[in-house]
């Protein structure tokens, strides 16, 4: 789809299951299983659905997913099968080395685990050679000196390569990447994450990452155990989708199997009713 002028494009990275109940909080598990059903194990199924940005001559992607360089254990747990991210490219046209910005919200494995890939010497080398990577500065801090409650999600081998090869870049809060296009701090899911925020003629979207990972995730008590800082998760989603309902922005949902992109419209003080957008 077009955001004005700037073409964006959905692409799928894969699917993963993750547990229903750390992906809806304190919800109850009667209102969210209506929507999401869980399997035997108390997963739901969901889509890593990342972004391909063309604009101005460059070649934008949002995120990685989970790449392949996990063990079989590993992918039966989370459901990874074979990543599609890149035949998706290549449906497109476009090939590894045609990327020349990766934004990536944060670094848990399911959106960074792609930016690196596994030479069969065991070494590692860019997923996308010619490509910077574009990161937070407070992600990549938190990431080095994770702890025993989010160490679980921050693999070293997706990111550690690419600052050690110069192709990694900090960003300091909002930064305008392209013309029309620019890193959008969401922080409460780690204190460092960010979305992509896209302008042109008038067209406004957000790339939401984890701050609303579905679009189930759009009322705002609904906030995942996931999250690091739930109630700073709870104040951005207040900041943020007034103003998405009020100017008509359309929102990307990273996790959403169905729903990739929606426009709101709000109801009442901070109720939504969401509606799909085609792609």
């Amino acid at each position: 789809m077009r955001i004005g002028k700037i073409q964006s494009d959905v692409l799928n990275a894969g699917p993963i299951l993750l547990d229903g109940g750390a992906m809806f909080g304190v919800v109850p598990r009667v209102l969210w299983e209506k929507k999401m059903p869980p399997d035997g194990q108390n997963r739901i199924s969901m889509s890593m659905n990342v972004l391909l940005v063309r604009a101005g001559g460059k070649n934008l992607l949002v995120d990685t997913g989970a790449g392949n360089k996990e063990d079989d254990k590993f992918r039966r747990l989370y459901g990874l099968s074979a990543p599609s991210l890149l035949p998706g490219l290549g449906a497109l046209g476009l090939r590894p080395e045609d990327i020349h910005l990766v934004v990536n919200t944060h670094l848990h494995f399911d959106h960074a685990g792609g930016n690196t890939l596994r030479k069969l010497d065991g070494g590692l080398i860019p997923a996308f050679p010619n490509a910077q990577y574009l990161v937070q500065r407070k992600e990549f801090e938190d990431a080095m000196a994770a702890h025993e409650r989010n160490r679980a999600s921050y693999f070293p081998e997706n990111f550690l390569p690419l600052a050690d090869s110069g192709q990694m870049r900090f960003l300091d809060g909002e930064t305008e990447i392209l013309p029309g296009i620019r890193a959008y701090p969401l922080p409460g899911h780690t204190l460092g994450m960010q979305g992509l925020f896209i302008e042109s003629e008038g067209e406004r979207a957000l790339y939401l990452a984890d701050c609303a990972p579905t679009s189930h995730h759009i009322p705002i008590p609904w906030v995942m155990a996931y999250d690091l800082y739930p109630v700073t998760t709870l104040e951005t989603k207040k900041r943020v989708l007034p103003q998405a309902a009020r100017e008509g922005w359309t929102l990307f949902f990273e996790h959403d199997p169905r729903v990739q992109a929606a426009r709101i419209e709000e109801s009442r003080p901070f109720a939504y009713t969401v509606h799909p957008v085609d792609l």
